[in-house]
């Protein structure tokens, strides 16, 4: 067992819940579409404070071909199993108090799912957990929103909570004043939509770069679901877009002009709808050759990055946002964040 003997891993909850216990060293694992990621964190719900012990990305591409299969593939899943195997040695080495792992899109779809629940458990010693597209949703808006109560000028809310994955975009609508003025998620509205980057550019981006034809395709697919997200979430109510994800950072890297990834400047960075929707007409227009050579891209974000923007650049003009309060913390931040929160 990786955790302490007493650890448990209290059920998830919202960013405006009443805490229910002191500061706590957990850790997180989102395990998506194409990256697994760890956080060790000491997360203190009085305070509304979450510190990083440690953050780790892998870009393992779990869902490689699963929308065109149906299967995890073998490679796929050795990759992320070994990934795992060094979050394990982190994990143990900070001692921490519970720890809980979740599995999205790619596990959700994939027919020999049970292979990759079985490596895991053999591995960490607790079973992930796939979240429904509204679990995920939550999560996010929870890890996004959790610390806006301690910035000088928060963004408005409700909030649009924008969370682009490998496989799926989840849209979750929330957050309202409570009694005591403080924001919490109140009602909340989400959808989960199969527009995620690795799925739109093996279904639409096969050139390099991608022709036209190829570009308007995966435009009118996305521009379909957002349609379809339209019926279930009044976006229309939301006061301020918050995108989250490694699509959207990295496109907020790009237009702040960036010499490397700094997740300092990143966080909490207010990108307009020009800016945006310029880097993402430059992402389609270069080659994979190009795309490489920017200074803020992950190598592992290199052949999905177009369609990422592509998605966060038809949410603003479908919806009408002028800006996009970007956050680092997402999901993976909820995670931790619902070990101390309840219900």
């Amino acid at each position: 067992m990786t955790a302490r003997d007493d650890a448990t891993a209290a059920p998830a909850g919202g960013a405006g819940d009443q805490p229910v216990a002191a500061t706590r060293r957990v850790a997180a694992i989102d395990c998506g579409t194409n990256s697994i990621r760890l956080l060790v964190a000491d997360v203190d719900p009085v305070r509304r404070t979450l510190t990083d012990v440690d953050r780790r990305l892998e870009i393992v591409r779990l869902g490689q071909g699963v929308d065109k299969t149906g299967r995890l593939a073998p490679a796929a899943l050795q990759r992320t199993l070994a990934a795992l195997r060094e979050y394990v040695a982190v994990i143990g080495a900070c001692r921490v108090d519970g720890v809980r792992m979740v599995a999205t899109s790619a596990t959700r779809d994939a027919a020999n799912a049970a292979e990759f629940t079985r490596g895991v458990l053999d591995i960490l010693g607790v079973k992930p957990e796939v979240l429904s597209g509204d679990e995920e949703a939550r999560l996010s808006f929870t890890g996004a929103t959790a610390e806006f109560g301690a910035m000088s000028h928060p963004p408005a809310p409700p909030y649009l909570v924008l969370d682009i994955g490998g496989g799926s975009t989840e849209l979750v609508l929330g957050g309202g004043r409570r009694g005591d003025g403080a924001v919490g998620p109140g009602e909340v509205a989400a959808v989960s939509l199969n527009i995620g980057c690795v799925r739109m550019t093996e279904r639409h981006l096969h050139s390099d770069p991608p022709t036209h034809a190829e570009i308007a395709a995966a435009t009118a697919d996305i521009d379909a679901a957002l349609d379809r997200a339209a019926v279930a979430v009044d976006a229309a109510r939301a006061s301020s877009l918050v995108g989250l994800a490694g699509s959207v950072t990295t496109v907020a890297a790009i237009a702040l002009d960036l010499p490397g990834y700094d997740p300092a400047r990143i966080h909490h960075a207010r990108i307009a709808a020009a800016a945006v929707r310029s880097v993402t007409g430059r992402l389609l227009a270069q080659t994979r050759a190009e795309r490489s050579v920017i200074p803020a891209m992950h190598p592992g974000r290199i052949d999905v990055i177009g369609a990422g923007a592509l998605v966060l650049d038809r949410v603003m003009r479908r919806f009408g946002f002028a800006e996009v309060v970007v956050s680092e913390h997402d999901i993976l931040d909820g995670i931790a964040w619902s070990m101390l929160l309840p219900r």
